[in-house]
């Protein structure tokens, strides 16, 4: 199918690019990576007046260590977060995430910026910057404020980037000595889309786990942090038995999701075994 017609203008800065959100009173969408939004409008689920292309706003790019944050800007590539030194050193998960995101087309097109203000409810990045403590930036008419990852997922295709908001980075904490962390997922075969995705990040004191945050994705019609899980790992050992108690309370209490790819059990089901699958990953 083809789209609707469409008035196409590139910006330069973030502060045009909210200028012209505002200028077309919600008619108007932002041009990243284009993987999500394209496909809908040649289905015409999605009609915007205007694609604001944000592509070649330098300042929306690369990967860099900050006053104790690893800040990714969101117009960087999967493929840029898999190639990344410092990633792979201080937060391994990111590069583990973006290395089984698509194919390779996927990957050097599209954007974590983009896959994150998107929000499906099956993407990798939700998980991984849930479980990294990240805060996302957004810019907008009043100016700049930063969203927990816990916050920033709000419902089905929901985030708290508004109609005229730009999120502009992902600032991740670079975590405390003895940490570690990593990601595992089972993907749907065609869309290479998370059926359950589980991201994890240990912090341990000698061999007991003394912090710990675990983020899913694909379960639930949004991205969460599994809070249960966790308590049934701090202070512990990881060890077979916390490991498999950990796994046991997963999604407790979650609205988990049912469809032609798998039911709410089955879900369920997926979730303990990839929780189990990355935590042995880190052992």
């Amino acid at each position: 199918m083809v789209a609707t017609s469409f008035d196409y203008q590139k910006a330069t800065s973030v502060e045009q690019a909210i200028s012209l959100l505002q200028s077309h009173d919600g008619d108007a969408k932002l041009l990243a990576g284009g993987h999500s939004l394209i496909p809908t409008m040649k289905l015409r689920l999605n009609s915007p007046a205007l694609l604001i292309d944000v592509s070649k706003i330098e300042e929306l790019r690369g990967i860099r260590e900050e006053d104790g944050h690893i800040v990714i800007g969101a117009m960087t590539t999967h493929y840029e977060i898999a190639s990344s030194d410092l990633l792979a050193k201080k937060a391994p998960m990111f590069v583990e995430a973006a290395k089984v995101i698509g194919d390779i087309q996927v990957r050097n097109k599209g954007t974590i910026g983009g896959s994150l203000a998107h929000a499906d409810p099956a993407a990798d990045w939700p998980a991984v910057v849930i479980a990294s403590g990240a805060k996302i930036k957004i810019h907008g008419p009043d100016g700049a404020r930063t969203v927990d990852a816990d916050d920033f997922f709000t419902g089905f295709y929901t985030t708290a980037v508004g109609e005229n908001d730009v999120l502009t980075s992902i600032h991740v904490p670079v975590p405390p000595k003895g940490s570690k962390s990593t990601y595992a997922k089972f993907p749907q075969p065609a869309s290479r889309y998370a059926l359950v995705g589980c991201a994890v990040q240990l912090t341990m004191d000698g061999n007991k786990v003394s912090d710990c945050s675990i983020g899913f994705t694909g379960v639930s019609d949004a991205a969460f942090r599994d809070s249960n899980a966790e308590a049934a790992l701090k202070g512990k050992e990881l060890s077979g038995e916390s490991i498999q108690a950990a796994a046991d309370a997963c999604a407790d209490g979650v609205d988990i999701m049912s469809d032609h790819f798998a039911s709410e059990d089955y879900r369920k089901h997926l979730a303990g075994v990839f929780l189990k699958r990355a935590l042995e990953n880190l052992k």
